[in-house]
């Protein structure tokens, strides 16, 4: 028997491009030092690419011979990741679930499981990582999990392929897809060529049988899933775990939802017997604040359809060196700079020779602009030394003139503040059309940072 020819190929580790040649900067992504070289089989025939060969039963169809079902979804019971999933589990939807190690991605998936068991729904949970002593003794923490629910402990794509057409699961948790191997591609697990492989195979078997499948992916120290970039394109939701591990909170965001809207958000919090949903991430985020301390105040952020109060927090120092520290953390570093030089320009605030550290109390991540305001008030109060009071809430976006700029979905930033208590808004000039007389808040309308500090101070 002749022996299998093998070649070298090279593959970009952040979007999967492939070339027999060696590259300095891939000519698809434009990413630098990405190459990675793999061994691949030139005989080998991959169980995805035969999958592609349609097959003569397959026919065309119009739009109106497709039924929609909106009661086709599975609700999963853990109100917080079914709004992050957009209302339930699809049929037939591949799902990536990503985040740091030890954050919290297979407990979650665990907790999955045992409420879908204990609605009478079929799972296979198939592990690569741990063994299913490992999986049992974590399973004791979060409780009894139904019977209907059934561990694997397998690497191999074909044989996992096998036993679930046996078995024929509604759901299917793969954990993770780094140590899955197809035997069709002589490569290490975890390699470009494999991940791509992996993920072909588990979108196949989800499409062609209405498995719903849930991949879990590593991160890497960039915040990104680690592997080829186009598994996220391959997959129809990628779910994002946030926060620090050291932490108690964490925060599933979905970055990518083909059934739902996109950037949503749900809070938990990890305690001895798992992840437990937080219903008012606002009062959480809040819980703690000082009171009568200078540098602090509240903003709103929208996280999908959900607004949340956040408190902005402001050290403005002199510095002992000579070039002044600027730090964010939870925030842009950059958005600061360019803050900070707004003030020094329009208010002629002499801070250029201070160091200046943001927080966003809680640890959230926020990019949003609408912060803006909040954070140059705590600027000021810090470098002022005189607190705001802790019933205002601000908002609002900072131009390079100094103006306060509208931003979007006012009036459910001001009924947030309004519900956890607060009892005035500075919220921008243009956003007061849109916006209606709330008994309990006191609505102010601020056009430039100069308008809004008079407000304050």
């Amino acid at each position: 028997m002749a022996k299998a020819k093998m070649k070298t190929a090279f593959f970009c580790n952040e979007c999967g491009y492939d070339a027999a040649k060696w590259f300095g900067q891939c000519p698809v992504c434009k990413a630098v030092g990405t190459a990675v070289e793999e061994k691949i089989d030139s005989r080998a025939v991959a169980p995805a690419a035969a999958a592609r060969q349609t097959g003569s039963d397959n026919k065309p169809v119009t739009f109106g011979e497709i039924s929609l079902n909106e009661e086709d979804r599975i609700k999963i019971g853990i109100e917080e990741l079914d709004r992050v999933m957009g209302g339930g589990i699809v049929p037939g939807s591949l799902t990536l679930v990503g985040g740091d190690p030890g954050i919290g991605k297979s407990t979650l998936l665990l907790q999955v499981c045992k409420k879908l068991g204990d609605k009478g729904h079929s799972v296979l949970y198939v592990s690569g990582e741990e063994s299913l002593r490992q999986i049992k003794l974590r399973a004791v923490r979060i409780g009894d999990i139904s019977d209907s629910v059934k561990l694997l402990c397998e690497t191999c794509l074909e044989n996992i392929s096998d036993i679930v057409k046996v078995n024929a699961p509604e759901v299917m948790i793969v954990d993770s897809i780094q140590t899955m191997y197809s035997q069709y591609l002589d490569a290490t697990p975890g390699s470009v060529s494999q991940v791509r492989e992996a993920t072909s195979i588990l979108m196949r078997i989800a499409k062609e049988q209405g498995i719903s499948v849930f991949i879990v992916g590593h991160v890497t120290k960039e915040g990104t899933v680690a592997g080829p970039r186009v598994l996220e394109h391959m997959v129809d939701t990628v779910l994002y775990f946030e926060g620090d591990r050291h932490a108690s909170y964490r925060i599933l965001r979905g970055v990518k939802n083909r059934f739902g809207s996109t950037n949503e958000i749900g809070v938990f919090e990890m305690k001895s017997e798992g992840l437990t949903e937080v219903p008012n991430p606002s009062e959480y985020m809040l819980n703690g604040r000082p009171e009568g301390a200078s540098g602090s105040i509240v903003s709103c952020t929208i996280e999908g359809t959900r607004p949340i109060l956040l408190e902005i927090q402001a050290l403005v120092s002199r510095t002992n060196f000579g070039f002044p520290r600027r730090q964010s953390a939870g925030s842009d570093t950059n958005r600061l700079n360019l803050l900070m030089a707004v003030l020094e320009k329009r208010m002629e605030l002499q801070i250029g020779d201070y160091d200046s550290y943001i927080n966003i109390a809680g640890g959230m991540k926020i990019t949003e602009p609408a912060v803006d305001l909040a954070i140059v008030l705590a600027i000021v109060s810090s470098f002022r030394n005189k607190p705001i009071d802790e019933k205002v809430a601000a908002f609002g976006e900072i131009g390079l003139s100094g103006e306060v700029r509208a931003v979007n979905a006012a009036a459910s930033r001001v009924m947030e503040a309004k519900k956890l208590g607060f009892t005035r808004a500075i919220v921008p000039y243009g956003n007061l059309s849109g916006l209606k007389e709330t008994e309990g808040i006191e609505i102010v309308g601020v056009k430039s940072i100069a308008d809004a500090i008079d407000k304050i101070f």
